[in-house]
């Protein structure tokens, strides 16, 4: 299994919106639940977004409202939308296909991606 790659992160201002990509190899792609996480400097990595095979979304209490996550399972492709972010929404964002256990945690997750820096200035 190849690492995701994660790409669409960039420096904008507060209200502005960006839309993350993760790519995937493909294979078995469409049969996993497919998360986002995001970690700041100084600080743990955190649960953001995920999407089941089914199409099932969970989110962070801080992100609901303004960020959705969606796939394209044709494209072996998950997508997070951020909309109106906030300085506190800077962090790298990191996509992972879940393994087992609980969505929200980490540790739940294998095959990383390498990141994509999210900038957001007040």
């Amino acid at each position: 299994q190849v690492q995701p790659v994660e790409s669409g992160g960039g420096l904008v201002q507060a209200g502005d919106s960006l839309r993350l990509s993760c790519a995937t190899a493909g294979g078995t792609f469409s049969r996993y639940t497919m998360g986002w996480f995001r970690q700041a400097p100084g600080k743990e990595r955190e649960f953001v977004a995920a999407t089941t095979w089914l199409g099932n979304t969970y989110y962070a209490d801080s992100v609901k409202g303004r960020f959705t996550i969606s796939r394209d399972n044709a494209k072996n492709t998950v997508y997070l939308q951020m909309n109106s972010l906030k300085p506190e929404d800077t962090a790298v964002y990191y996509c992972a296909r879940h393994n087992s256990g609980s969505y929200y945690r980490p540790s739940s997750y294998g095959y990383w991606g390498q990141g994509t820096q999210v900038t957001v200035s007040s």
